[in-house]
């Protein structure tokens, strides 16, 4: 289906509606993982479904996170065959090359899959427009190359602030631009429509002379989240919290010094994996700090970690430029549980949490956060909190507004898209 001109969106709106949209997503990680993209897109899809939306899925054969298959073949898909999704969607898997968790390998990897997403897209059914999420920043390309051989728009959406990310890890340096940069803004300017996830960055976008950009956050499905009890108001040890990736941006070093300050009044708890944990542990065991290290968390187990924390870490090395226009996609799940925050943020995502009164922000310094736990040890009716950042998260980060949002821009997106001959 090929949408034409209308006398205004409101017509535009109503004739997608009507006729249903199909679209064709490129993404790197997909259900059944647990991962910031499958979450994201597992809940837009869900709303699209409702609306009568088709989605197919192109993503590689599930094995996220630790770079092989560790689910049955029936859930993990199979190379370059369609397999049903949790709601209306289809899913055609690419092949993986397997890896460890080093940044080259997984480079390669994604490379591998990005090339071999083409022809898996063309074996599809032609969509009214290709999404791409990244990172990956291969799927780019390929949603770029997909979208040219399919005659129609491009949705590029950034969840990171990249190319600009790439030169705070050091992945580019020099003046000279590198080719994954001019990759990332060849297919950005050249997109139909640019999505982000954080206001910052769209702006940043914008002054760089990107045509079309809008926002659609990161969020949640509020009612999967329950209401916690206050944490006891008498209790002799402080607990802290941690949930998410455990890699050079997390800066979790500064956590664990900071728990080894404060010593054995109190216990920090860090759930997740990622490319610093094999580091993280061996500096724990060092400074023999009250640490202790779990694997990934879902569902059940996940609420009852929740509920045992007096405060949630969220946390973004201060030295990178680029996080000032990010926000850690967990900082809207631990808003929504309503526990005490300590942010190690700043730019877009300390103003969140100031808005929704969610907690102390500090600066990433140990001494810093080992006084701010110490205050709070002390004072335990400041970990009671008013429910505002629930609110907040009900106001502006609920995945049902959000996706509502994303289907208009596509609506308006194709609604002014001009007519490509069958």
């Amino acid at each position: 289906m090929r949408l034409r001109h209308t006398a205004g969106t409101r017509q535009a709106r109503a004739t997608s509606a009507d006729a249903g949209m199909r679209i064709t997503l490129l993404t790197h990680s997909y259900w059944p993982e647990h991962s910031p993209p499958q979450r994201r897109w597992t809940a837009m899809i869900k709303a699209f479904s409702h609306a009568g939306w088709d989605v197919d899925v192109v993503t590689p054969v599930a094995h996220y996170p630790f770079g092989r298959r560790a689910l049955p073949r029936r859930m993990a898909g199979q190379p370059f065959q369609l397999q049903r999704g949790q709601f209306t969607e289809k899913i055609m898997r690419v092949p993986y090359l397997r890896h460890g968790n080093s940044r080259a390998a997984r480079l390669v990897d994604q490379g591998y899959s990005a090339m071999l997403s083409v022809p898996a897209g063309m074996l599809l059914q032609k969509p009214d427009v290709v999404i791409v999420t990244a990172p990956a920043l291969p799927s780019l390309a390929a949603g770029y190359v997909l979208a040219k051989l399919r005659r129609v728009p491009l949705i590029v959406e950034m969840r990171d602030a990249w190319p600009d990310l790439a030169r705070d890890a050091r992945l580019v340096q020099g003046s000279v631009k590198s080719l994954a940069e001019h990759v990332v803004e060849f297919v950005q300017q050249r997109a139909d429509l640019v999505v982000t996830v954080t206001e910052g960055f769209a702006e940043t976008l914008r002054t760089r002379g990107i045509r079309n950009v809008a926002t659609v956050s990161n969020g949640l499905n509020l009612d999967a989240i329950p209401v916690m009890d206050a944490p006891e108001l008498e209790r002799p040890v402080f607990e802290a919290l941690y949930l998410g990736n455990h890699g050079e941006s997390q800066r979790l070093d500064v956590a664990i010094r900071a728990a080894a300050l404060v010593g054995d009044s109190m216990h920090l708890h860090l759930v997740g994996h990622g490319t610093q944990r094999p580091a993280l542990e061996k500096l724990a065991r060092e400074l023999k700090a009250p640490v202790t290290f779990h694997a990934p968390l879902h569902g059940e187990a996940m609420m009852e970690r929740y509920a045992s924390a007096d405060t949630c870490i969220v946390s973004l090395r201060d030295d990178w430029k680029s996080f000032e226009t990010t926000v850690p996609s967990k900082t809207y799940e631990v808003l929504a549980v309503g526990r005490h925050v300590t942010a190690m943020v700043r730019g877009e995502a300390a103003r969140i949490v100031a808005d929704a009164e969610a907690g102390d922000i500090v600066a990433s310094d140990p001494e810093a956060m080992a006084a701010l736990w110490r205050e709070l040890a002390a004072d335990r009716g400041r970990l009671v909190r008013n429910g505002d950042s629930r609110q907040w998260v009900k106001a502006h980060a609920e995945y049902e507004q959000l996706a509502s949002r994303y289907m208009d821009l596509i609506t308006d997106l194709l609604g002014k898209a001009p007519v490509v001959p069958q």
